[in-house]
């Protein structure tokens, strides 16, 4: 959330019209061409930067400015912020038609990588990343002493190999895994020089000290991301970007190239002697530079996490020091952050090594274990739990690790624990969906911890539902689709129990995690009265019980909630996820199944939790999961007959449910017939005719109020169009049928019906009682029309000019004008 000063800024921004647009990029052109480029030339970028980033719509700049703007950040002597500001501009406008930035006439290191990003962000419309890749490859085949360059270019070549794995070729791949060795292993141990002090300063007082562990210790190892110190020198910075860079390196440059890993075909070869031969072997002779790579990389992963079980000591902690930027704010905080970001990186390095070499497995898995022990009991220190569990994944069979505690552990503790942190929540469900592949046997565990993963969409969903739009088919099973079903309309409501749950919580030292301005003391003591404990722990169970429990009592409880930002949030998200759903589990689903989520339809559409206009949403969603359903299996309507009647049977709730009851009355009127369920009887239809025709007298007669308002048009044609349907089916109720229309004809026309429907609506009710009367004076014609056969629906009858079925009504409508002298008076 922004702060207000902040959410002013970006509407203004979000406001300029092109003409003032225009406007500004003239006056910025013009301190562009001046030779004084100062505050005024900042200020103004910053605010063109703010403009054309607050919008996700593609703003358009004048030609001439954009060719300013590329002029401005190939000056030599261009200050750096604005090269910084003329770079962020230009990768905000890409890909851009009018840019035609020189690569090879940039000498300067710092302008080449801020040239490089602009390149980058163009996308490969001219090979600009082959272009890019092969410059900074010149740079590092230069005899130059290891300087700046290096360290500006090095992010640049990581994008590279991302973007365009090919670019590179042997001898450029065997040249940078020699420079990364070099960096990552023999960086130095003492600190950099300070800036030239003061006249009065010494030389002894500028000496550089060593490079110290965190918790003080000197440094008797070699150089890490984790050693500190005042001031880093060249080379230390190099090391520090290498062990960036090493991951994406290792997958590009591996055994087989880049993609390699995607295939987990490598357990005989893991299980092999000849692995662990080759991990004895390889110490006593010379390696080839990939692996001499592989080699280092695995030092420096097991030499990481030795460092980052030191704590800084208290003298160590209160001591002034320099780090790199990316550095500082973590240790000022004692270094933790710093080390769980390093030991994710970490143990993700050691599973890309493990599955190029296997030799690195059984070298891995003492560290691993331990390392897995110490931190499982550490809620601050859940992330790194994630990447080991992918470890384990991966060669749990080999590791002899007992996979199941392990996943246990991460499916039950840490999303009801931690399921308010986004970041977590985000890496928890990626790890989880890109995992899928991998989990074979404990596919059963991640299932059945639906809940538990629902508490992080409750709390996280606008971030957290494309990711569940991915994982939701892989979670959805025919043992727990009605619990998960239940769990996804009410997932407001879990929104709502888990601010209770915070909020009764002690206070917290930092800021609340819930909404301050909503005070809902009601609530808070129905979350604490021991009558209710049994719903809301139902509500917050860690996985899935089997059974299902009605948690209307809670929906009223906690209707107070319903105005809070996060449970709207949330239940905007459900439609969505309802259609995911349904989507998945229909491809499983049984016949008995399919019967179970039809009523489950129906029950739920009265029982949902009260968040402003959350069941209009959810309803429209169930009538056309309805209608699917029913034409996965059409006897359904047969088989749930007496549900269906008892639906139809209650007015006042079937106007606030308009969309669901139109499916339920089209699909009785379509499927309700022996054509497509033997069982179908005469005194079936007959019942559904009476049901339906004392729905529609009723439903028309009842005056519209406040309490009771008036029933959609859509559902008084539904019910028509059906009853002829039932009646073409049944020809002894067609007197009755023909009777009924003419009356809802009448009735149409009469003035009173302009006080309960729109003109439209009127209209169309008129329109549609003429329609069907005129088909009912020829019974044969209108179950022909009605109830067409199966091969009747197929789609040759919607293609062939001479047999499709709007001939027939062609012909039909030709045999009952009067005017066509066919029929008598």
């Amino acid at each position: 959330m922004f702060s207000a000063g902040a959410e002013s800024l970006l509407h203004q921004a979000r406001e300029i019209q092109e003409e003032e647009l225009k406007k500004f990029c003239s006056r910025i052109s013009k301190l562009l061409q001046t030779e004084d480029l100062g505050p005024d030339t900042v200020d103004s970028l910053q605010r063109l930067f703010l403009i054309i980033s607050a919008t996700k719509y593609h703003r358009r700049l004048e030609k001439t400015c954009i060719d300013l703007l590329q002029a401005t950040l190939s000056l030599p002597a261009c200050p750096e912020q604005l090269q910084v500001l003329c770079t962020a501009i230009l990768r905000e406008m890409s890909p851009c038609d009018s840019l035609s930035l020189a690569w090879d006439h940039t000498q300067n290191s710092r302008q080449l990588s801020l040239v490089a990003s602009v390149l980058l962000a163009q996308g490969d419309r001219n090979e600009e990343v082959r272009a890019v890749g092969q410059g900074v490859l010149r740079a590092l085949e230069s005899r130059q002493p290891e300087g700046p360059s290096f360290r500006h270019l090095l992010p640049v070549m990581a994008k590279v190999v991302v973007l365009s794995p090919g670019t590179l070729q042997e001898d450029q791949t065997t040249l940078l895994s020699k420079r990364l060795v070099d960096w990552l292993r023999y960086a130095s141990l003492q600190q950099g020089f300070p800036h030239s002090g003061s006249f009065f300063s010494t030389p002894r007082a500028r000496q550089p000290g060593p490079i110290t562990e965190v918790d003080g210790a000197v440094a008797t190892d070699f150089f890490t991301v984790l050693s500190t110190g005042h001031r880093f020198t060249e080379d230390q910075w190099l090391n520090v970007q290498g062990f960036s860079m090493l991951r994406a390196w290792l997958l590009h440059s591996g055994p087989e190239g880049p993609g390699a890993l995607d295939t987990d075909d490598g357990s005989e070869q893991e299980g092999s002697m000849l692995s662990v031969i080759s991990a004895t072997s390889s110490a006593g002779r010379l390696l080839p530079p990939r692996e001499r790579l592989r080699e280092v990389a695995f030092e420096y992963c097991q030499r990481l996490i030795e460092q980052s079980n030191r704590r800084e000591s208290p003298t160590q902690a209160q001591a002034p020091r320099l780090h790199p930027p990316a550095m500082q704010g973590a240790l000022r905080k004692g270094d933790s952050d710093l080390q769980k970001a390093c030991l994710v990186e970490a143990v993700l390095v050691l599973d890309v090594l493990c599955r190029q070499d296997p030799s690195f497995l059984y070298r891995s898995l003492s560290c691993l274990k331990a390392l897995h022990g110490r931190l499982q009991g550490d809620p601050a220190s859940v992330r790194v739990l994630l990447p080991l569990a992918r470890f384990f994944l991966s060669h749990g069979e080999v590791a002899a690790v007992d996979s199941e505690a392990v996943y246990r552990h991460l499916f039950t503790r840490i999303p009801s624990e931690q399921f308010h942190s986004p970041m977590l929540a985000f890496e928890f469900i990626q790890f989880c969906r890109d995992n899928l592949h991998l989990f074979a046997g404990h596919l059963s565990t991640l299932r059945l911890s639906f809940p538990n993963l629902f508490k992080f969409l409750a709390w996280n969903s606008p971030p957290l539902t494309s990711e569940f739009v991915e994982l939701l088919p892989a979670l959805a099973d025919a043992g727990t689709a009605l619990e998960m079903l239940h769990a996804l309309l009410d997932l407001p409501c879990l929104t709502a129990a888990l601010d209770l749950q915070l909020r009764s919580l002690p206070a917290p030292s930092e800021r609340p995690l819930w909404d301050t301005s909503l005070r809902v003391p009601s609530c808070l003591e129905a979350f604490r009265d021991p009558k209710f404990q049994g719903l809301f722990q139902y509500l917050l169970r860690p996985k899935a019980s089997g059974t299902i429990e009605r948690l209307a009592p809670l929906h009223q409880l906690l209707q107070p909630m319903a105005s809070c930002a996060r449970v709207a949030q949330c239940a905007e998200a459900v439609p969505t996820l309802l259609q995911v759903f349904f989507s998945a589990v229909t491809q499983v689903a049984d016949g008995a199944l399919t019967n179970q989520l039809a009523l489950l339809l129906l029950g739920r559409s009265d029982s949902l939790y009260p968040a402003p206009g959350y069941a209009a949403c959810v309803h429209r969603v169930l009538s056309s999961q309805f209608l699917a359903l029913c034409k996965l299996k059409p006897s359904l309507v047969v088989e749930l007959a007496r549900d269906l009647l008892e639906f139809l049977g209650s007015v006042n709730g079937l106007r606030s449910r308009a969309s669901l009851v139109t499916s339920v009355v089209w699909a009785i009127g379509e499927y309700l017939s022996v054509t497509y369920d033997r069982r179908c009887t005469v005194e079936q239809i007959n019942k559904f005719f009476e049901a339906l025709e004392a729905l529609l007298f009723e439903v028309t007669q009842c005056r519209p109020s406040a309490t009771l308002p008036s029933c959609p048009p859509q559902v008084v044609t539904v019910l028509m169009t059906t009853l002829t349907k039932l009646a073409s089916r049944s020809q002894d109720l067609i007197p009755r049928t023909s009777l009924l229309l003419s009356k809802m004809r009448n009735l149409a026309q009469s003035p009173a019906s302009s006080s309960t429907h729109s003109e439209e609506g009127v209209e169309a009710i008129r329109t549609r009682a003429t329609e069907l009367l005129t088909l009912l004076k020829m019974p044969s014609v209108a179950q022909f029309v009605f109830t067409p056969s199966v091969e009747m629906c197929s789609p040759r009858y919607h293609h062939d000019a001479n047999t499709a079925l709007p001939l027939a009504l062609r012909t039909v409508s030709r045999l009952v004008e009067r005017e066509a002298g066919l029929l008598p008076g």
